[in-house]
């Protein structure tokens, strides 16, 4: 990555509230990452599971830095609240938090978020508006209440928005979020592939297993309504 001209970076969303939170979390972030031998700046992966071992309770964000031409994982933190059930978002109104592959640039950040600080997932994607689902304003953001969003509360936000600024800042065209119902190490359970979202995760499922195998999140199109993948930055 190549740093951005200052213009690039004054075009990053920012207000007095970020500001205050990046100056509240830079220093102990650098330091963390710094214990795992990652270096602030670095391109950033960010990855959502609703759920673990069948618990909502489980659901966490976690954040894969680049090192050494792979992501590593860094940082996991607990998903305060997401309203729904297991399963894509389907149309406005509907409760559901997406399901997906997302990408989220620069200008997706909300520095004035009625939620603290947030980001935009960018929902619905080309493949959401394959499949006609509709909705829109799908963030991650601060607070612990939300409808159709991930809600990390104000502290974890803090955070992620730190480390997505500073990626940003240092060139990174866009962040990576990957959003799945479960852990898909290993092979689907029956009950997973005969549920009624069964072909969509079994297809989510692909995107895990790149992840996984090659420790680089993989480039993500659509191509008969299908997610496809490939080795693509």
């Amino acid at each position: 990555m190549w740093p951005l001209s200052a213009a690039a970076q004054a075009a990053i969303p920012s207000s007095r509230r970020s500001v205050a939170a990046i100056k509240r979390r830079k220093a102990q972030l650098m330091r963390d990452m710094a214990a795992k031998k990652l270096t602030y700046g670095s391109a950033v992966f960010l990855r959502i599971v609703k759920s673990v071992q069948g618990q909502r309770s489980g659901a966490y964000l976690e954040a894969f830095v680049e090192t050494d031409n792979k992501f590593i994982p860094f940082k996991r933190w607990p998903v305060c609240y997401y309203s729904g059930e297991l399963g894509p978002k389907l149309r406005q109104g509907d409760g559901q938090s997406p399901e997906g592959f997302y990408w989220v640039p620069p200008n997706a950040l909300n520095p004035y978020s009625s939620y603290h600080l947030s980001f935009n997932l960018g929902y619905p994607n080309a493949f959401d508006r394959h499949h006609a689902r509709t909705g829109d304003y799908l963030m991650v953001h601060g607070q612990c209440v939300s409808i159709g969003c991930y809600a990390m509360g104000d502290d974890v936000i803090e955070e992620i928005f730190t480390l997505m600024v500073g990626a940003y800042k240092a060139g990174q065209q866009g962040v990576r979020v990957h959003i799945f119902p479960f852990e898909m190490s290993g092979d689907l359970p029956g009950g997973q592939l005969e549920n009624i979202n069964g072909e969509f995760w079994a297809n989510l499922k692909q995107g895990w297993d790149h992840f996984e195998k090659t420790a680089r999140p993989p480039n993500v199109e659509v191509s008969g309504g299908r997610y496809v993948f490939d080795d693509r930055a």
